[in-house]
């Protein structure tokens, strides 16, 4: 249904965020932590309508990238536990401190700015078991539990929360050695802080793909991204779970017909006259284009749905501006073009539908890629 006053709007379904939230309740289990990551915009979905809906469907908390995403989150009344997953500033520590956000410490210069203050914020040890990104590696757990001590152990227990680590590839239920060799080294750096005095801490490796390969993984909490977006991290665990675990995409993505031209043979569309047309052609203008997140590398080859139909991108997207070839469409101004999501013809007929890793893939990009580039200025509009 076309938005009345919006050239393009991403629309975010209540009840696919409820699904999926309870699909991975059902898959963790009641004493496990489900924890939503909700960096880089809810990947694409928009920080506050996505996060809103997810703390009202039961999440236990929520992982952003930055102190700045955890201060928003606070300031639209979100009330959870919030971790930051990124790299924290020390200027930003105070107001993390302040606002209850917990940060991750993953070298020693961040542990040794965190100890110096007085009052710091809680903090998570972040653990480099394989990933070779970002966290302490097993060698270096003495020299923490020193620094540690040196604070006190009681007053530095008392800020230290939790202990994770990433995996690399946990994207196929047939490959876990790598993976279950990360959870091992983890465990080694949980008991050696065990073994210190630190005793309470929450573990967490799993993000939504371990989540998905087994139990093993699940630990005390889970960082569940992707999964909650109805998306699947990979095709191999999509074919190898998909008949057991259904997950609803929440994201579809619309824009509204600004004009319609016919085309004769011979004609150029677009610019540096990249595709001439050889059949007569209705052609429908989008009001979208790589600003807005629909990748230039769609070109010529990219699809959307109108009136049900199939409509190919011709000639090259612009910055703001897309054509498309709609002749069996046969559109109006203010019909809606399906860009992401599903569409039913109308009358009676089978919906149509662009997944997001179909287009991803047809762009030359994967999915994740695909939806945090949606740009956040477009309104999400929660149905």
């Amino acid at each position: 249904m076309h938005r009345r006053g919006l050239r393009t709007w991403v629309e975010i379904s209540r009840g696919a965020v409820r699904h999926n939230i309870r699909t991975f309740r059902r898959l963790i289990g009641p004493h496990i932590k489900l924890w939503a990551v909700v960096k880089s915009n809810a990947y694409g979905h928009g920080l506050y309508a996505f996060s809103e809906l997810a703390e009202r469907a039961g999440v236990d908390g929520f992982c952003v990238d930055s102190v700045v995403e955890g201060l928003s989150l606070r300031k639209a009344g979100i009330t959870k536990p919030i971790l930051t997953l990124g790299p924290t500033l020390p200027p930003r520590l105070p107001a993390a401190r302040d606002k209850d956000i917990a940060v991750s410490v993953p070298t020693f210069e961040a542990l040794r700015e965190v100890l110096r203050m007085k009052h710091p914020p809680k903090f998570h040890l972040k653990m480099d078991t394989g990933m070779h990104r970002q966290g302490f590696s097993l060698n270096d757990i003495p020299r923490v539990v020193k620094m540690l001590n040196a604070r006190g152990k009681e007053r530095a227990a008392e800020v230290l929360c939790g202990v994770f680590t990433h995996f690399a590839s946990a994207k196929d239920v047939n490959s876990p050695t790598y993976t279950d060799m990360q959870l091992a080294e983890f465990e080694q750096a949980v008991a050696l802080l065990k073994k210190a005095g630190f005793r309470n801490l929450i573990r967490h490796a799993a993000a939504t793909g371990g989540t998905l390969i087994g139990k093993k993984y699940h630990l005390d909490a889970v960082r569940v991204g992707i999964g909650l977006y109805g998306l699947w991290p990979s095709r191999e665990l999509e074919m190898q779970l998909g008949e057991k675990i259904s997950l609803e995409p929440v994201l579809s993505w619309r824009t509204a017909v600004a004009e319609v031209k016919r085309l004769t043979p011979g004609d150029y569309v677009g610019y540096d006259l990249t595709e001439r047309i050889t059949r007569p052609t209705i052609a429908a203008v989008l009001p979208v284009g790589y600003w807005h997140g629909f990748p230039r590398s769609l070109s010529s080859v990219g699809e959307v749905l109108i009136r049900g139909k199939r409509a190919r991108v011709v000639g090259r997207v612009s910055m703001a501006m897309v054509v498309v070839d709609a002749t069996e469409a046969k559109p109006r101004v203010g019909d809606t073009a399906i860009l992401i999501g599903r569409s039913a013809p109308p009358g009676r007929g089978k919906p149509d539908e662009l997944l997001a890793a179909d287009v991803a893939a047809r762009a030359g990009t994967i999915h994740y890629e695909l939806v945090t580039r949606l740009n956040p200025l477009m309104e999400r509009v929660v149905v």
